[in-house]
């Protein structure tokens, strides 16, 4: 087996909001407040080997942004590791800390806000390959046009501002900027959720392409499947900050086994002339303030039982290559 290049172990991270003035006021004269807690991410534990697609999927607010933002060092971990070809990041410090900065890069899901409106697409796409000295400062703009070539986009727009652009194409330009400093590991955070379904189509065949050019790792972020299922090697399915199972693509799209990735494959539309009825995953997903004891799915899931009310289920091997954290599993 392949050492895996990028590891999370037991990660959690919690964003604990402190009581203003008037609660504090409030609290001292007797009122029951204190300070507010989120759960975003709960003891995630997941090895991502070298060129390998790891999708990972989930209802909005599951905390999958969360963890994408700590792999990509947006945010540190309360609780656990991340190690990178080996070594925790955290731990890092001066030019181990610099590679590995730049080695990780995050293509976000809405390229507008995250591309500077006051820099031409050149300037944007070139800043870090100056600043970090990847390319010497005389070939920049000539470097940043062929970024943006590399991603489908001619030179000659190289001159224009993001707003100038469509959809699609800003999305190509933030590709275009994760990929000018040279990195083995992306994280892609919805990064086609905002396009239309043609577009999807060709941002996610460019991603595929990218993966065989320059040897890249992904970790593809998404709320939908159906995308997902085109792009990955091994999927991860996650829940209210937890990891509910994870296998190779092709087997858990064909035989789910989780409760919750058998609705959300339940979902997924398809060509098939035979009738079907689309029914949501009922109820709405607990809040991360204060998320249920035991299995965090029991309060929607059909088959719960009283063991899944009080007991955390453990995330463990079902089938060769396959994990999954349910009771169901202990009892057949």
């Amino acid at each position: 087996m392949t050492e895996p290049l990028l590891e999370i172990d037991d990660v959690s991270k919690r964003f604990t909001t402190e009581l203003d003035i008037a609660e504090r006021m409030a609290r001292r004269l007797g009122a029951d407040l204190a300070p507010k807690t989120v759960h975003a991410v709960d003891r995630v534990n997941l090895a991502i080997r070298p060129g390998e697609v790891m999708g990972l999927v989930g209802e909005s607010g599951c905390g999958k942004s969360t963890l994408g933002r700590m792999v990509a060092g947006l945010l540190s971990p309360s609780d656990g590791r991340i190690r990178y070809r080996g070594r925790e990041i955290g731990t890092l410090d001066g030019a181990e800390a610099r590679d590995a900065a730049l080695k990780i890069q995050m293509v976000f899901q809405d390229p507008m806000s995250s591309l500077n409106p006051r820099l031409r697409v050149r300037d944007i796409v070139g800043e870090a390959p100056r600043v970090h000295r990847i390319v010497p400062r005389r070939e920049v703009a000539a470097y940043a046009e062929e970024m943006l070539a590399q991603v489908g986009l001619d030179a000659a727009t190289s001159k224009r501002y993001p707003h100038q652009f469509s959809g699609g194409q800003r999305a190509r330009i933030g590709i275009a900027r994760a990929l000018a400093v040279k990195p083995d590991f992306l994280v892609c955070d919805e990064s086609v959720a905002a396009l239309d379904v043609s577009i999807q189509a060709q941002v996610l065949n460019l991603f595929v392409r990218l993966r065989e050019e320059f040897d890249l790792t992904y970790l593809f972020i998404s709320h939908d499947l159906g995308v997902v299922e085109h792009i990955s090697d091994r999927i991860a399915v996650m829940y209210l900050g937890r990891l509910v199972e994870l296998g190779q693509a092709e087997d858990l799209l064909a035989r789910p086994n989780h409760p919750y990735t058998q609705a959300l494959v339940a979902e997924i539309p398809t060509f098939s002339t035979e009738k079907k009825v689309y029914s949501a995953i009922k109820g709405e997903i607990p809040s991360p303030l204060k998320p249920p004891p035991g299995c965090h799915f029991h309060p929607r899931c059909p088959h719960a039982h009283e063991r899944c009310r009080v007991e955390v289920p453990a995330l463990k091997e079902v089938a060769p290559g396959r994990l999954s954290a349910c009771h169901l599993n202990d009892a057949a």
